[in-house]
This record gives structure tokens, sequence and C-alpha cells, in this order.
């Protein structure tokens, strides 16, 4: 029943974009009636698969909606560059031309599998229904909004020319739409941070669905009205995380001052685990930053990030990019400290944190530090891929040598025995949120980016 949901919305989407698949050629026939029947029947066949998928998951609405998307997004590849040419008898192409072909079809499945997993928790007996966020929940979330959008537009400049006022309705807008859709459930800064980048995501994915109907237009999925749109996604992105990080940070200060749970009292003392977990990061870091350099040594970037220092040297690029992956690293420790509890979900985090720091340095702190003006048009993103490629490489290895390092460090108080089952329970409960979905979707979003830069 959902996945009906959800196909009608993807069909009258693409029906209004003008670029609705045929579906009736894997029958042989180019009647809309039977395209529509076999499409609902997909759709509806995809929505059963999706229940499956989802039938142990913890059914939130917001996290089920991540995993939706990445269902969405899945089927994206599997169904629209795949199975469907090869059952209408075309040849596959599996290329930037190819994708960048479908690109609508890429929208269309998002929403597909958003109107899917939200219909599926409506309609999924025991669901635990969200609680209506009270309108304190809803005021901290607009106070984020507006913070994170202000520290954008005064120290970054990534919305420079934008209204003040009118920067001011989107962070409440986008502020209080967070905990509307993800709750108030605490978590870590790190985990927060990755989830509020991937909602920025959507929030431009919504940009270029509402703002053209409300125009009187169509929603703008081609991949030339998409790649108009990149300038944008940058901003959205770091707007979501840092709302994310915010609204975490501003309920954590609520709680400091206001509450007294003795639950939050730490058995070790603050100087022996930060200590430990800060040297951790930095040696994380390093690990991470030798494979990074060795990305921007082989395409000559190393003398772009000496500019920093005013040099063009190469061995000044050197020395800096290590000493700034150190420092990226002690960052990670702190924000991701016992989120990870295997390599793969270390890698996992370590690659989503990578991909964070490409928008926020080289598109936007680098320029800024260099006495440039930070710019997210196509060809300054096109340029800047290489480092994209490195920044994921440098979070995985920073994510791995992470868990790695600190899986070395149990808690003095704890017998291996105790440690383990800790350990389990705690990757189960991050393995049946939305974790995993998180991890998918910001691969997706770097995936997103070459797809719409390149000519």
């Amino acid at each position: 029943m959902a996945g009906v949901a959800g196909g009608v919305v993807f069909g009258v989407a693409m029906g209004l974009v003008g670029t609705l698949p045929s579906v009736a050629q894997i029958v042989r026939s180019d009647s809309p009636a039977v395209g529509f029947v076999l499409h609902m029947a997909i759709a509806s066949f995809l929505g059963a698969g999706f229940g499956v998928l989802v039938s142990h998951q913890r059914v939130r609405v917001g996290e089920t909606l991540l995993w939706g998307l990445l269902y969405g997004v899945f089927w994206w590849f599997l169904g629209a560059q795949t199975l469907l040419p090869i059952l209408a008898g075309r040849a596959l192409a599996w290329d930037l031309a190819g994708a960048g072909r479908v690109f609508p079809s890429l929208i269309g499945h998002l929403f597909y599998g958003g109107v899917t997993a939200v219909v599926f928790v409506a309609l999924r007996r025991g669901a635990v229904a969200p609680p209506r966020p009270r309108l304190g929940t809803l005021a901290r979330g607009a106070a984020a909004g507006v913070i994170a959008a202000g520290v954008l537009y005064l120290v970054a400049d990534v919305m420079a020319g934008a209204e003040l006022n009118r920067l001011a309705v989107i962070g409440v807008l986008v502020g209080a739409g967070y905990p509307a859709l993800f709750g108030t459930r605490s978590e870590r800064s790190g985990p927060a941070l990755i989830r509020g980048a991937v909602y920025g995501f959507l929030i431009w994915v919504l940009d270029l669905t509402l703002l053209p109907v409300l125009d009187g237009g169509s929603p703008s999925w081609s991949r030339d009205a998409a790649a108009a749109s990149v300038p944008d996604l940058p901003p959205s992105v770091l707007l979501g995380a840092g709302v994310a990080v915010v609204f975490g940070w501003l309920g954590g200060l609520s709680r400091l001052l206001f509450a007294d749970d003795v639950r939050a009292v730490h058995r070790e003392a603050p100087g022996g685990w930060g200590l430990r977990a800060l040297g951790h990061g930095a040696l994380a870091g390093l690990a991470g930053g030798v494979l990074f350099t060795a990305v921007l040594a082989a395409v000559g970037a190393l003398p772009r990030v000496a500019q920093i220092m005013g040099s063009a040297a190469t061995g000044t690029g050197l020395v800096l990019n290590l000493l700034i992956a150190l420092v990226i690293g002690v960052s990670y420790a702190v924000l991701f400290r016992r989120c990870s509890f295997d390599v793969i979900s270390g890698i996992g985090w370590g690659a989503c944190y990578g991909f964070f720091w490409w928008m926020l340095g080289p598109l936007t702190l680098l320029p800024a530090l260099t006495g440039a003006t930070p710019r997210f048009d196509p060809a300054t993103i096109a340029v800047n891929f290489p480092a994209l490629v490195g920044h994921l490489a440098y979070g995985a290895a920073l994510g791995g040598t992470y868990y790695l390092l600190e899986a070395r460090a149990n808690p003095w108080w704890l017998t291996r025995n105790q440690a383990e089952s800790e350990r389990v329970l705690a990757l189960r409960d991050q393995t049946l949120g939305s974790a995993p979905a998180l991890w998918g979707l910001t691969v997706l979003i770097a995936l997103t980016v070459p797809l719409l830069v390149t000519s």
C-alpha cells in the first residue's frame, strides 16, 4: 500500500516534469494505460520489498524516511539505469551522459522512496508515533537555524549577497523543520552533523521542486536546471549540518542548566578519556593525511594549500596539509568518540566526515583564508573534484584507524566481556537506526557532484 502511494506521487511528479518513463516498452507496448498499470504494479512490488527491508528497523518517521530515500536511489541505479534498458531492448549507458539523461528520474525515485517510507510508518501497527514537537523545541530549532545561517553569512560568507531578512526566514524554517522531522532524540555531535548534512541536501532537492511549482511552473528536475542550482548545494549542506549541531548543543546546554541526570556523570576523569581520545584522533588524522597528501601531490594541488601561509612551495603545502589533517583528526575524536563499533561503521562515519570537510574546506575556508571569496559555481566545484576524492579517502582512513585505536582502550572499570557486550548492544542500536542509510546517502551526494558539474 505504501508503494502504491509512492508510485502515484512518482508518476504525477514525472508527468509534470514531462519525462515520465514509458515502462510499457517492457511488454513492447506504447499504450499509456498499459504503462500506468505496469508502473503501479512495479511500485507496489517495490513497496513490498521495502517493507521486508525495514521490518526489523525502528519505525520512526525520520529514520525510516532516510531508509526510504536510500531505497529509492538504489532502484534508480538498478531500475532506471540497468533493468529498464535491458528489458526494453536498449543498450546500457553506464556513463555520466547516460546518468544525466535520467537525472529527473533520480529525483523522482527520491520522492518515491520518501513517500513510501512515510506512508509505511503511518500504516504499520506498533509504529512509534513521533511526539509532537513542543513550541519550545521548535523555537530551539528556529534559534539553531538563525545561528547557523548567521555564522555562514558572517564567517564563511557563503551566503554573500543574501538579504538579512530573507536569510533569517530561511534559518527559522530550516531550523524548525529539523526537530519536526527527526524529533528530539539526543545523539553525539558527529552523527548529528552527518544527519544535518543529508537534511541540507533534502532542502536543496525541495528547492528544485517546490519553488518552481509555487512560481507556476514545473519542478526543475532536469540535469541542466539542477546544474544551474549547484551553487545552492554546498550552502544548503553546510546550513543543515550547522542546524543539527547547534540544535544538539542548545539541548545539551539546557539539560546542563536545568536537569539533574545522574546518568550523565562520567565514571572516568575527563583528563583520562579526553587526552587519550585526542591522541588517537591525531594519529588517525595523520594516517588519513598521508593518503590525502598522495592525492593532492598527484594532481599538483599542494602549492594551493601552501597559499594559506603566503607561499607556493610544494614542501610547505605538504607539511601544512598534514597539520590540517591532524587537527581534523582531533576534531573527529571529539565529535565521533564511541560512535564506531566496527571497522565498517568507522569507515562510514569517517568518509561522511571527509565529505563534509570537502564542502567546508576547499570550497569555503580555503578561499577565505587565501583572500578570495568562496564560489560554488560548477567550474569551481569541477576544479576541486580531485580534492573530493582525497577527502573521501582521508575520511575513510581516519574513521577506520580511529576505531582500531579506540577499540584497544576499553574503560578500565569494564571486563573484556562487559566491554564486548556493550559494544554489541551499541552496534545493534546503530544498525537498527539510520546510520547505514546516512552513509549511503552521503555517498549519493558525493556521486551527484561530478554528474552536475561535468559538461
